[in-house]
């Protein structure tokens, strides 16, 4: 698919997807002739998760690891059955727990708050 097309599907701009393709979070398959770059449903599953974890404060750092452990994970190489590679995934398990727990507590703030307005 064109990067127009993974762009409806995700809802992020074509700018943010071309960085993510410069920064090497999401390259593209291969390109047209004409240059278009090129993506498959794996992408778009790539960029859904990357999406996920915007929300919760990840830097591009953190979801180019992240991406490398899952990729690992899911090549079915020894990484797959290495305790340090699970452990790393144990952690950003983890990390999203607590940065959820903070944005509920974020949101139940807000939700008081609105209830205080509402009441005047």
């Amino acid at each position: 698919m064109h990067i127009g097309e993974l762009a409806e599907k995700t809802g992020l701009s074509l700018r943010t997807i071309r960085h993510y393709d410069e920064i090497g979070l999401l390259t593209a398959s291969g390109r047209t002739e004409g240059g278009f770059r090129l993506y498959t449903q794996d992408h778009l599953s790539r960029l859904i998760l990357i999406r996920r974890m915007k929300p919760l404060g990840f830097s591009l750092e953190e979801m180019i690891d992240l991406l490398t452990i899952i990729d690992t994970l899911e090549g079915g190489e020894s990484g797959s059955d290495n305790p340090e590679v699970r452990n790393e995934l144990g952690g950003f398990i983890s990390q999203a727990v607590e940065r959820r727990e903070k944005l509920q507590e974020q949101l139940n703030m807000a939700d008081e708050f609105l209830d205080l307005l509402r009441r005047q």
